[in-house]
This record gives C-alpha cells, structure tokens and sequence, in this order.
C-alpha cells in the first residue's frame, strides 16, 4: 500500500493484523525521511520506525476491505466493510482531527484539530440519518434525524483521547461508521471496528501527529514469514 500514498504523507500509523478474522493486531509509527536513491528514473523514499511494534487489537471478528483515501480495490481475501459487522476496515485513510474529554487548551502538545466530547457529541451510525457517518453536536441539530448514535463521552474511558479514522468518506449508507483510534478496554478484548491500544499509547500517538506531514493510518494483515519481536 505504501506505492498510493501521496508525497506529502510523512507520517503512518501501520496496523498489521495478525489475521483477518481476529482482533489481535500491533502497530508501527513511521517517518518519512527523505529520498534515499534514484532508480530507473524513479525516486525512492526512506521511511524510518519512530515507534512500535506497539500491542493493539482492532475489531472483534478482524478486518474488512475499507473506503479510504485513495479508495483501494479490494485485493481479495478480505470480506467488504459493512455496518456493524464488528471488522476494522483495512486500507488507507486520513488522520484528520482528534478528540477526547478535555479542552483544546488543556491538549498541550496535540497538533492536530481537536474536539472536545462534550456530553451531546454523537456518532451517527443509523443508516437512514443524513448525518451517517458523522460525529456531530445534537444539541445544534434542529430535528436530529437518528434512531442510533454513539455517545462520545463515554463513561468507560475509552474516548478520554482519541484519533478519527477518515472511512467511508463519501458517506456511503452501510458501509460502515465513526472509525477510531482510542484507548482500548484491555489486553486482546477487540472492538466494533476501530483500532484501540493503551491509553500510554494512544496519548504518544497522539502528541506525534502532525498536520502538516499529512497522516494516514494504513491497515493491513501481516504476511505469512512475517517477522514477531
């Protein structure tokens, strides 16, 4: 995958699953360096480990081919996300803002947009909504229009910090909403289809990215032979 992300991207938050059908995964947090050597008229980049491999569990039946940015084709293997099939959607994605329970100015060090989850922040994952797919304020929506939405203020802790994962940009009903990076609930216990560490992780992850080095979250299945530290 790493061939379709743009020049600009110089910062990656690789997942490997361990398998596509179960919740274990770890996570890699890589640099992009520079130009290391020109081949047949081809510049190739260097990318360096900043951090990882760090422990992390996706969801609780695995990964499912994902809508990211740019939209891959599925390669094969991999069922198609869809909502609540309890899958992490695999691919690439933008990292666009963060969130969590405190004040932007309390996020010292946090770079990228922050939202605070106030007590009426949703995530909207009915279907029907026009507002699928979207973390939005109910209390500056008219006629909220939803039979089902998350409350992002979550009293489990698990939204305290946070990263959103750019899937399914266009939307698109059923195919899968409000994907995260957050604090998981314990070792090996997976999630509804985001990508969850320790809150020790989640916080380094989150004073890393940066804006201006266009961050994508890559997900993928780790291939047999691959090397376990």
């Amino acid at each position: 995958m790493a061939a379709v992300l743009p020049p600009e991207c110089r910062q990656v938050v690789l997942v490997l699953a361990h398998s596509r059908d179960r919740p274990s995964a770890r996570v890699w947090l890589l640099e992009r360096t520079g130009v290391r050597a020109r081949r047949a008229a081809a510049y190739h980049d260097e990318w360096r480990i900043k951090a990882g491999p760090l422990e992390a569990v996706i969801g609780r039946n695995g990964a499912a081919w994902g809508e990211g940015e740019p939209r891959l084709v599925n390669p094969g293997g991999f069922p198609d996300k869809i909502e609540g099939d309890g899958r992490s959607p695999a691919g690439v994605f933008v990292l666009p803002w963060a969130f969590g329970v405190k004040t932007a100015a309390e996020m010292t060090g946090v770079k990228l947009p922050w939202r605070e989850c106030t007590e009426t922040l949703r995530g909207v994952d009915d279907v029907k909504s026009r507002y699928y797919n979207q973390v939005v304020d109910e209390a500056a929506i008219p006629r909220p229009d939803w039979s089902s939405a998350e409350i992002m203020r979550r009293t489990d802790g698990l939204y305290d910090e946070g990263v959103a994962i750019a899937h399914n940009p266009a939307n698109r009903p059923g195919a899968g909403s409000c994907i995260f990076l957050h604090i998981r609930q314990e070792p090996g216990v997976g999630t509804s289809g985001c990508t969850a560490l320790s809150r020790k992780d989640v916080r380094f992850i989150l004073r890393w990215l940066d804006p201006a080095g266009s961050p994508r979250l890559v997900l993928d299945v780790e291939k047999a032979g691959t090397q376990r530290q």
